[in-house]
């Protein structure tokens, strides 16, 4: 036995109408009573879903996939060359200057507090303040 179905007034636009017929053949419904429920069930998931994602095209979403995967590959690859300069840069520093252990396990505390207390934001003026007796 089919679902019972309820009647009920609907007021649209002319242009709306005209609308709902023209793409009824391209959304497969044999009707504008089919495409109106399939618009109002598609309308409701996206309000009910937290993931507005499952109400993109596939393709929208793949696009976007792709962006993010080759935005954190391009930043992986500037972390990691960060890093190789920052070794060789430490190194030199290294090779020329002696350091007594507590110095710079100090130094390091220090640097770990102001870099997350300036959200990173550090440089190399505030750093020659600092070394040069200043807060």
């Amino acid at each position: 036995m089919p679902r019972e179905k309820v009647k009920f007034a609907l007021r649209i636009r002319p242009e709306t109408q005209q609308l709902v017929k023209d793409l009824c053949p391209k959304a497969n419904c044999q009707n504008q009573n089919e495409f109106i429920e399939k618009a109002i069930h598609f309308y409701a998931g996206y309000l009910a879903t937290e993931d507005a994602a499952d109400f993109l095209p596939p393709l929208y979403s793949s696009a976007l996939r792709g962006i993010v995967h080759d935005s954190e590959n391009r930043t992986c690859r500037l972390l990691f060359k960060l890093a190789v300069e920052l070794d060789m840069v430490m190194n030199v520093l290294a090779a020329g200057m002696e350091i007594p252990e507590e110095d710079l396990e100090r130094l390091r505390g220090r640097c770990v507090r102001e870099v997350k207390s300036t959200n990173g934001s550090v440089t190399l003026k505030d750093a020659v303040s600092y070394q040069k007796g200043g807060a």
